[in-house]
C-alpha cells in the first residue's frame, strides 16, 4: 500500500490537491483516464474569487485569458438585464485549465500517470482497466462527474427529471461583438445557457436542461432550433461558424457529500454540484482540492474533512439550487429582473453563491 496520496483524476481538483500536496513535501500521484487533455464540457467560467485560488497555485489570470468579464447580461422572455460583476472574471477553456494546473502539477513534484483508468474502488483499493490493483493510505477521488463504481453518487440525486449538459461552440465577428466582455444567462422553460467568450475568442454556449424538455425536442438539434425560434437573441449567439454538439447525462445538481469514508477525500464534483447558472463549480473543484490536501497533511481524517466541507458549500449550492428553480420559470423571474438590477440584487446573488476560501 502506497502510503503517499493517490488522486484518481487529472482535472482541477485533482491537479490542485496535487499541487498543494507536492508543495507541501508530499509526492502524490495523479492517475488520469486520459491520454491528452480533452476539452471538458462544463466550466468555462472562473469567478474572481476562483482567479485568487488559482493564483495561490502558481497560475496567473492572463495565462488562461488576457480579456475580462466584467459584466452578466440576463435574458428572460422579452426582459434584458445586465450589471457589473462585484469582480472581473475569465472565459477560458477547460483544456486550456487543465493543461496548465496539471503542468504545474508536475512541475511541483507530483507523479502523474495518464490512460489509466479507475474501474472501481473496492475496500479503498482501485482495480483499474487493465487489471492492476493501486492502494494508498489517502485517496483523493477527483474524477468529476464520472462516478466510480464503489464509490458513485447516489442515482436518487438526480431527481425524477435530471438535468442534462450540452455544450456547443460559435465563431465569428458579429457573435464575438454581441457577447463582447459579459456572462450571459439566456432563461428558458426548464434549463438556461450560459455563454461567454473563451481565450480563443469563440463563444462557450453550454445549456443546463431537464430531460423532458429534449425529449419533447426530439434530438440536441432539434432543441437549439426550438430554442432559437423561440429567443431571437439566443439565435443571435447561434450563429457563426458552428461546432459539434457534445452532452453529458444526469448531473445531481445540488448534492452535496455530507459524510465520507476514512481514507477517502472526495473532490469537485464528487464533493459537491452546485448548479452551473452560478459559475461557481471551477471554484469549488479547486477549493476542495486545496482544501482536502491541507487536512491530510494536517492529521485530519478524511470523515471530518468531508463533514466540514460539506457545511462550507451548504450556502452557495444552496443559494444556487433556489435561483435555478426561479430561472426555469421564465414566466415568474421575468418581470422581477429590472428590480433586482436597481435593488443590487443581481451582484449580492453573485457574491452569495462564491465559495469561501478556508
Amino acid at each position: 500500500m502506497r502510503r503517499e496520496p493517490l488522486i484518481l483524476g487529472g482535472g482541477p481538483a485533482g491537479s490542485a490537491a496535487a499541487i498543494t500536496l507536492a508543495c507541501s513535501g508530499a509526492r502524490p500521484l495523479v492517475i488520469e483516464r486520459t491520454r491528452e487533455t480533452g476539452d471538458a464540457l462544463c466550466g468555462g467560467f472562473l469567478s474572481w474569487r476562483t482567479l485568487e485560488t488559482l493564483a495561490r497555485l502558481g497560475i496567473a489570470a492572463d495565462a488562461l485569458n488576457h480579456a475580462r468579464v466584467t459584466r452578466v447580461r440576463l435574458f428572460a422572455r422579452d426582459r434584458v438585464v445586465e450589471t457589473a460583476l462585484p469582480a472581473p472574471a475569465i472565459g477560458v477553456s477547460r483544456a486550456r485549465l487543465d493543461a496548465l494546473l496539471l503542468d504545474q502539477a508536475t512541475a511541483s513534484g507530483a507523479a502523474v500517470e495518464r490512460g489509466v483508468v479507475a474501474r472501481a474502488n473496492e475496500d479503498g483499493a482501485i482495480r483499474t482497466g487493465d487489471g492492476a490493483w493501486l492502494a494508498s493510505d489517502a485517496l483523493f477521488l477527483a474524477s468529476g462527474k464520472h462516478d466510480v463504481r464503489g464509490s458513485a453518487r447516489p442515482a436518487a440525486a438526480r431527481g425524477a427529471d435530471p438535468t442534462l449538459g450540452l455544450r456547443t461552440r460559435r465563431r465569428g465577428a458579429e457573435v464575438a461583438r454581441l457577447v463582447g466582455d459579459a456572462i450571459e444567462l439566456h432563461l428558458f422553460d426548464r434549463g438556461y445557457a450560459g455563454v461567454v467568450l473563451q481565450e480563443d475568442g469563440s463563444a462557450n454556449i453550454c445549456l443546463a436542461i431537464r430531460r423532458s424538455r429534449l425529449t419533447e425536442a426530439g434530438s440536441p438539434d432539434a432543441l437549439l432550433t426550438a430554442l432559437a425560434a423561440e429567443m431571437p437573441t439566443f439565435a443571435d449567439r447561434l450563429g457563426g461558424d458552428a461546432a459539434p454538439i457534445e452532452a453529458i447525462a444526469n448531473v445531481p445538481y445540488g448534492w452535496r457529500a455530507r459524510a465520507g469514508s476514512d481514507g477517502c477525500y472526495r473532490l469537485g464534483d464528487q464533493a459537491a454540484v452546485i448548479p452551473s447558472l452560478a459559475g461557481e463549480g471551477m471554484g469549488i473543484a479547486l477549493t476542495s482540492g486545496v482544501s482536502a490536501a491541507q487536512a491530510w497533511r494536517a492529521g485530519e481524517p478524511s470523515s471530518a474533512w468531508q463533514t466540514r466541507f460539506a457545511r462550507q458549500t451548504a450556502r452557495p449550492v444552496t443559494f444556487a439550487g433556489a435561483i435555478r428553480a426561479l430561472a426555469e420559470r421564465p414566466p415568474m423571474i421575468a418581470p422581477l429582473l429590472p428590480i433586482a438590477v436597481r435593488l443590487g440584487l443581481i451582484g449580492a446573488v453573485a457574491a452569495a453563491t462564491r465559495i469561501a476560501n478556508d
